[in-house]
């Protein structure tokens, strides 16, 4: 895994060149500590420098500017180092991630008559791009964010694996295009200052919404969406994005319910065999939920004599805490057993560093859990993690998606079906009736109307602690708009909406912080579950092949992984992951909160003073507690890290 950067000024950088790619390698050293390098060329095209030969710059101003900090996973020798240039000097390469399949598409271009001078995945990468251009994005089953430069037709190719599992960052206006694997890098560039995006800051301190498509926390820098591409023409600075992959719910399958559990456990079983490729120690990151446990098991059922390793979040003391079950697996694997806890101090203690990791502000203290597991795979020698990440969004997880199961239902005239289907889903823990009808009514509520729905269950969309005339004079719109009706158009509610999670809007933030957590302590985090014939066949399934008529989600995953899988672990009703006690922690912790909250004076777009009352009554049982608390001080504490601007 690596961090990669880049500027394309066709009138020449205007700082240094060698500085500037100091200060990137530094800011990017824990996501590639084994290596690094960079290339500058001329407008022309004509390589002016590297790190290894930086007197070669001259007088002569930079015009490409192309870096990397590498994570040595598949061939550790010097032969994998980056910027990768072709044989004949005219093609370049920055490239962040893994592609599995390497050996498979290295022996067709070894037929076509390549002849490769490392065993990496990268030179992979490099010659088929050259041979088929982005065509040979579908082809690969892996993560990825790269930069491709021709130094011939003066172009510059980026692209994002198809769900985003790799970060890649970039700032665009009529005089360049910089680019970067994380935020504060990217707050290095010429002209890119930390100017806020009032939109995507409503949207998170109001609903927790964020990493959103391209958006950011900041007005002049994008991240490229998921399955996205992005051509950059140096010569006459114009520049165009496209989408290469999105999942087509046109696709039926016609297997029955037998067929397809036997035809899904072949393809995760090949998907974590190829995620297993790697020339460094390898464990699991194992909550204890049906997706790490099967992950863990698939790897004990692969590899029935490897040494393997889980690493696990305890909360102790907590109805949260997945031990048992994470024992459970780790026993039924022979894994060797890691666990951590956390004491709230140690929130306080890290999260400036996690707020720098992450570069923007994130959802919850469970990320904090994941901070920590990260940690503890580091401090064990392991540099690859694999993660059961996406196989909610895949299987339809977490509590079922009730709501839109029911417009499924009661959208293809089965009003019987979606009765029995309320009844039985309402006996689920954690699941009442009356949330099933909310979310019901939400999936036929027009967008229009939502700002009065949550009025109607106590909620508001211009809360008294937001600044409201700030939001007002940036033309901010007082709601969020549900993206996946105009992208994934189906009356299959269930299936639209994973589409959407998958691409959009819901797993990007999700991968984000497991991407960032990781790599802060420079370990690679892969997720099996999240490749493009495993997406495929997923949402091509009949609805009820995920969520059963008696509620239960995953169903057909619970039977491919018969036999692989305890049955108690298989035949789980609730879900927890690595969930955290926050409201305890959060009692433990008020004098910090406190101090966070009255030693700031001024953050844009939070009224402070509204947030401490507000604060007050939560303390003393006046208001509810909820997420919101956590986002005050999370963009307090982050918005002054980065000293950003309204």
């Amino acid at each position: 895994m690596c961090g990669i950067f880049g500027s394309l000024t066709p009138s020449g950088l205007s700082c240094d060149t060698a500085s500037l790619a100091e200060k990137l390698c530094k800011l990017l050293h824990h996501r590639g500590p084994d290596d690094r390098g960079w290339a500058a060329f001329s407008s022309s095209g004509t390589l002016l420098a590297t790190e290894q030969e930086q007197t070669r710059l001259g007088d002569e101003k930079t015009a490409v500017l192309l870096g990397q900090t590498r994570l040595s996973i598949i061939d550790l020798s010097s032969m994998g180092h980056q910027p990768m240039h072709s044989e004949d000097g005219r093609y370049t390469l920055v490239y962040n991630g893994e592609i599995y399949n390497y050996l498979e598409l290295r022996k067709v271009l070894e037929a076509q008559g390549v002849r490769f001078r490392s065993n990496s995945d990268t030179e992979v990468l490099l010659y088929s791009l050259i041979h088929k251009g982005s065509r040979c994005l579908t082809e690969f089953t892996g993560m990825f964010a790269f930069a491709f430069y021709d130094a011939h037709e003066q172009t510059v190719l980026l692209a994002r694996d198809f769900f985003g599992i790799k970060p890649l960052y970039y700032h665009l206006d009529e005089t360049a295009l910089s680019f970067a694997s994380e935020i504060p890098a990217m707050l290095q560039f010429p002209g890119v200052e930390p100017k806020l995006a009032a939109q995507q800051v409503y949207n998170y301190l109001c609903f927790g919404k964020y990493d959103k498509g391209g958006d950011t926390f900041f007005q002049n820098i994008r991240q490229l969406p998921p399955g996205h591409l992005l051509r950059y023409n140096i010569a006459s600075r114009t520049a165009s994005e496209e989408c290469y992959w999105r999942p087509d719910l046109e696709k039926r399958s016609s297997l029955s319910f037998s067929d397809a559990a036997e035809c899904l456990r072949e393809l995760f079983l090949d998907s974590v065999k190829l995620h297993l490729r790697s020339d460094v120690p390898l464990g699991v990151a194992l909550s204890g939920g049906i997706d790490s446990s099967a992950t863990t098991c698939a790897v004990r059922y692969l590899q029935p004599d490897t040494d393997l390793h889980t690493f696990s979040f305890i909360a102790e003391g907590s109805p949260l805490s997945e031990e048992p079950w994470a024992k459970l697996v780790a026993n039924h694997t022979r894994a060797t057993r890691h666990t951590v806890s956390v004491q709230p101090h140690e929130l306080v203690r890290d999260l400036d560093h996690m707020l720098m990791a992450l570069g923007e502000p994130f959802g919850s203290t469970s990320i904090y859990a994941q901070y920590r597991v990260f940690q503890l795979a580091r401090d064990n020698g392991i540099k690859v993690t694999l993660d059961g990440q996406g196989a909610d969004e895949l299987l339809a997880g977490y509590w079922g998606y009730p709501g839109q199961r029911m417009a499924s239902l009661l959208l293809h005239g089965d009003v019987l079906g979606a009765w029995r289907f309320f009844r039985a889903k309402s006996a689920w823990p954690g699941v009442s009736g009356a949330n099933i009808l909310r979310l019901t009514v939400r999936e036929f509520t027009p967008e229009a109307l939502f700002p009065v729905a949550l009025r109607l269950v106590g909620k508001s969309t211009l809360p008294e602690w937001l600044d409201i005339t700030a939001f007002r004079d940036s033309k901010t719109r007082f709601t969020v708009l549900d993206d996946r009706k105009v992208i994934y158009p189906s009356r299959d509610r269930v299936r639209q909406t994973l589409a959407a999670q998958l691409t959009w809007e819901g797993l990007p933030q999700l991968l984000r912080h497991g991407d960032r957590n990781a790599m802060a302590f420079s370990i690679e985090s892969r997720v099996p579950f999240l490749t493009k014939d495993l997406a495929e066949f997923c949402l091509s399934l009949p609805e009820e092949y995920l969520i059963e008529m008696n509620g239960r989600t995953k169903s057909v995953f619970r039977e491919a992984m018969r036999g692989i899988v305890p049955d108690a672990t298989l035949d789980r009703r609730d879900k927890i992951g690595f969930e955290t006690p926050e409201k305890e922690w959060f009692v433990a912790i008020t004098p910090w909160i406190e101090e966070t909250l009255d030693g700031t004076t001024s953050i844009p777009y939070l009224n402070l003073e509204a947030a401490r009352d507000e604060w007050r009554a939560v303390r003393q049982n006046q208001r509810p507690f909820d997420w919101r608390v956590w986002r005050w001080l999370n963009y307090t504490r982050w918005a002054t890290l980065l000293e950003v601007k309204a």
